[in-house]
């Protein structure tokens, strides 16, 4: 991490919108590093994600690695992916699932973090709420439309559905993302990640 990326997370632990996060003992669970190639913008870390200060640390995880086709290793390498959820902090749990993240976050700190961010060759955007702040006029009346149109957003940017267990549903309804979407993935994943 460069020393002003150590700087931005020393400004965001210390910000009073997140003392309440700090006095429940949380710390931000993002990862980011200069030389990161792909960012992955999500919705907000999980309970466990939280717990043990790992993005993406449960059967989503899982799932994405496998939609990506990368190791852990390479998931997990910051030099490789820039993972920047739309909050940086577990929301708490809401009525059906976790509560959203918070609205004026991502746009406080996402900014300051890309500045520093300067070799991203793909954007991968997982979920709505990721989509309406990076898409913003761009997205199609509804995720799937969106995901399903990925072709008008690349190279840079790839919207994807959340890779929740709770998606399966979806998933069985539109069975062209396995055997459409996730095939292009991959091959824009490799390319991004190879040298230069």
């Amino acid at each position: 991490m460069t020393s002003e990326l150590t700087r931005i997370r020393l400004d965001l632990v210390d910000d009073p919108a997140n003392a309440w996060a700090t006095e429940l003992g949380y710390q931000p669970v993002y990862q980011a590093a200069a030389t990161a190639r792909i960012a992955i913008i999500g919705q907000a870390p999980g309970k466990r994600a939280q717990q043990s200060g790992v993005p993406f640390d449960d059967p989503s995880g899982v799932k994405l690695r496998e939609w990506l086709g990368v190791t852990d290793e390479q998931f997990y390498d910051p030099r490789l992916f820039a993972i920047l959820p739309m909050d940086f902090y577990y929301p708490g749990k809401a009525t059906n699932g976790d509560l959203p993240p918070r609205p004026d976050f991502a746009e406080k700190w996402h900014p300051k973090i890309l500045a520093e961010l300067t070799d991203i060759r793909l954007t991968l955007l997982i979920g709505s709420y990721s989509q309406k702040r990076y898409l913003k006029g761009r997205m199609k009346p509804s995720l799937t439309e969106t995901v399903r149109s990925y072709q008008d957003y690349l190279p840079e940017i790839m919207p994807l559905v959340h890779p929740s267990p709770m998606n399966f549903r979806w998933q069985s309804r539109n069975p062209w993302f396995a055997s459409e979407v996730v095939p292009v993935l991959r091959d824009m994943v490799a390319k991004a990640l190879s040298p230069p």
